[in-house]
């Protein structure tokens, strides 16, 4: 006589590879979120405590003006709108007063640029200084350029405790008020600021 599976038995081993399966799928959601806390805190986190940092040390704003890395000859409290990936002035201002520069995984940027892995892009997005108009009017801000939606959206929540992407310090670019961040399947990227 031949000895079969019963469906109890069946039902059992289905359920344990679902266990297997689901606990996989949620280990690596575990995973990006890790590495999303990791890119903010060691790169977007690190520009801002640099920029906050040195104004606080030198009484200057880092980008203001020749003598803070910028690219204007005079200062006057605003940043000269400078894309950090392809200089090195500021990151020069930095190390001279005794800071560090954020570390960036593109090496011969300087931490100005960095390649963000999102859940449908991966993206090398960079850092700019500038003086931008946005919600509230203009104000010195962090600009991040290119940056995966789903990654600037957890990144709104880590900052803002909120994810809404015209309020708080960190905001989708020209967002008009009350704007929700668009679906991350459908709109890759995003610009993004981050008042200072």
């Amino acid at each position: 006589m031949r000895k079969g599976f019963t469906l109890v038995e069946l039902s059992i081993v289905l359920i344990i590879i679902g266990l297997i399966i689901g606990g996989v799928m949620k280990g690596r959601d575990l995973i990006n979120s890790a590495e999303q806390k990791k890119i903010y805190n060691i790169w977007v986190n690190g520009w801002q405590i640099a920029v906050n940092t040195y104004q606080d040390k030198t009484g200057a704003m880092l980008g203001d003006g020749l003598v803070n890395g910028g690219t204007a000859a005079a200062e006057n409290r605003q940043m000269d709108n400078i894309r950090l990936d392809n200089t090195v002035t500021v990151q020069n201002r930095l190390t001279a007063v005794g800071l560090d520069v954020p570390v960036g995984n593109i090496v011969a940027t300087r931490g100005g640029s960095y390649s963000i892995k999102g859940k449908y892009t991966t993206q090398q997005v960079r850092v700019e200084l500038q003086w931008r108009n946005g919600i509230g009017g203009f104000r010195n801000r962090l600009f991040f350029v290119n940056m995966p939606t789903d990654v600037a959206i957890a990144f709104d929540r880590m900052i803002d405790e909120t994810m809404d992407a015209s309020l708080g310090a960190f905001r989708i670019d020209g967002a008009a008020p009350a704007a929700a961040w668009p679906n991350a399947s459908t709109t890759a990227t995003v610009n993004v600021t981050f008042e200072i």
